[in-house]
């Protein structure tokens, strides 16, 4: 029966289907985290402020004390991991993206290569007020959206270089 080349070829499209979702991630030592780099917390992905290593004693491991900010919430989060145990560090990507128009709380983008994206939800606080600033000033803008473990949030806005079209 395993001869029958639709076996294989369903074997082959599940295990590609199990590295696509496994690229969220990947491990890392505890050792070999950095701070200003990344790590998964409590299921969410941070950039590490803080980080800290101490021994436990005679028999013990060293362990890591990491302090980490949640790269879309903001909120602080800390754990305390053995220095040679893998945590998991997210994959997290930045991408420039012109800004067209927000609407309904949503961003409306354009990629580099003209595909609209609309999905990227407008930021609270200062960042949204320059966004609309921008929007009403009929400015062209460019903002950064940062995606890390299937979420995704804008992050920065400047006004578009001169010249660029």
């Amino acid at each position: 029966m395993s001869a029958n080349p639709n076996d294989e070829q369903h074997e082959q499209h599940t295990f590609e289907a199990t590295g696509a979702g496994a690229s969220l991630t990947y491990p890392m030592q505890c050792s070999a985290l950095r701070k200003g780099g990344h790590v998964v917390i409590k299921g969410r992905p941070c950039k590490i402020v803080d980080m800290s290593t101490s021994k436990t004693g005679k028999h013990g491991h060293a362990k890591v004390n990491l302090t980490a900010i949640d790269i879309f919430t903001g909120k602080k989060l800390e754990d305390l991991s053995p220095s040679t145990h893998n945590m998991e560090v997210p994959n997290v990507t930045r991408q420039e993206y012109q800004f067209l128009y927000e609407d309904d709380g949503f961003l409306y983008l354009i990629t580099a290569d003209g595909t609209e994206k609309n999905d990227v939800k407008l930021p609270e606080g200062d960042l949204g007020a320059q966004i609309k600033k921008y929007e009403n000033d009929g400015v062209e803008a460019v903002v950064t959206v940062i995606s890390a473990m299937g979420e995704e949030a804008c992050i920065s806005v400047k006004e578009a270089p001169k010249g660029n079209q």
